[in-house]
């Protein structure tokens, strides 16, 4: 029996993530596949139910289960809040206590929403790129920080520290994974002005030499953020830190037309957390509006890479492109004649694509 924590979030979370539940539990049921899904709080709605942006049932829960599904949280209605109370916080507490120091984020063109990039046809159609974001170091959790009074005025500080060892086995991953594509790795950093990014660099060279059939490259974040737009195609596999994976991944994601397309695993040793890289949107909240569709490709990097289903992840990913060949589009993907649809009516379409698939 396999374990799920699922955890809907704040905002639209709990709109897409229903929709990507009843995606995997039809795979459940399909692949007779025993599965026990149990539902706790974490963000917003645990602030506002416990206090505490992640509540100890919560973190217990996620401990105990083999993956862990997420929808989003956060939302302006706590941003007043002191920030160890807010819920971004339980987020970034959930990944620390789970150890899920890699963080992978594909942004893949689909061929039927090449007219949704704001880029040109040309310029995206071969684009699939896999951003690999270290997770739990950098400046995020990098002490001391803080908010101080200096000679009367206010200074805010962060401190942006990396070990080798932190470095060495999210490069491994990355390494790892660019021999399963197309055995290209570009390494991202600020060598020339920072001494962290020069140690990353410094390490990433070294790990280079267990993997020679992989072609390694480094790029400064700057000239990395402007290829992404210039050339998006060239890339293969990203490696960056935690502040530039998270800026990256989000410009990568609007090659595809849209970050409501956009799935994440963050993976550690043994565990697995699953997410859309999108926020929780709370000015579309309930209005059956959300693109679920992260969301459900997020439940195909949890088959695949949790719960070693393989079959059934591509199974999703089909299911998905049926449903986008049908012209069935949210409106934040919608373009020219396309059929709008709804959340709830996005992802019944994916199950009903996915029923039709037969057996994997």
């Amino acid at each position: 029996m396999k374990k799920i924590a699922f955890f809907p979030g704040d905002g639209i979370g709990p709109e897409i993530s229903a929709a990507a539940r009843q995606v995997l539990e039809t795979v459940a049921e399909l692949a007779q596949m025993p599965l026990q899904i149990e539902e706790g709080l974490v963000g917003g709605a645990a602030v506002d139910a416990h206090g505490d942006p992640l509540p100890e049932p919560s973190l217990a829960l996620a401990m105990a289960a083999d993956a862990v599904l997420l929808g989003a949280v956060g939302g302006p209605k706590w941003d007043a809040l002191p920030p160890a109370q807010r819920p971004e916080q339980g987020l970034l507490r959930l990944r620390k206590g789970l150890d899920l120091y890699a963080n992978l984020r594909p942004a893949q063109i689909f061929p039927q929403l090449l007219a949704a990039s704001p880029l040109r046809p040309e310029l995206v159609q071969d684009v699939d790129i896999l951003v690999v974001r270290e997770l739990t170091g950098d400046i995020y959790f990098g002490q001391p920080r803080g908010i101080e009074v200096v000679e009367g005025k206010r200074r805010g500080y962060n401190t942006m520290v990396y070990d080798e060892d932190e470095i060495r086995r999210i490069a491994h991953v990355a390494f790892r994974a660019a021999q399963g594509r197309r055995r290209r790795l570009c390494s991202v950093d600020k060598a020339n002005v920072l001494e962290t990014t020069r140690l990353w660099r410094e390490v990433v060279n070294e790990v280079a030499r267990d993997y020679p059939d992989v072609t390694l490259e480094h790029m400064y974040v700057d000239n990395a953020a402007m290829q992404l737009i210039r050339n998006p195609a060239q890339f293969d596999v990203l490696l960056t830190g935690n502040m530039f994976g998270d800026i990256l991944s989000d410009e990568a994601s609007q090659l595809t037309g849209s970050i409501g397309m956009l799935a994440s695993a963050s993976l550690g040793e043994g565990r697995g957390m699953y997410e859309p890289i999108h926020g929780s949107a709370p000015d579309i909240a309930g209005q059956d509006k959300a693109n679920p569709l992260a969301t459900i490709l997020s439940v195909a990097m949890l088959l695949r890479h949790s719960l070693d289903q393989e079959a059934w992840a591509v199974r999703i990913e089909k299911a998905v492109h049926a449903v986008l060949d049908q012209g069935l589009r949210t409106a934040d993907i919608a373009t020219g004649d396309s059929k709008i649809v709804g959340t709830r009516a996005m992802g019944e379409a994916v199950v009903a694509a996915l029923r039709a698939g037969g057996q994997a």
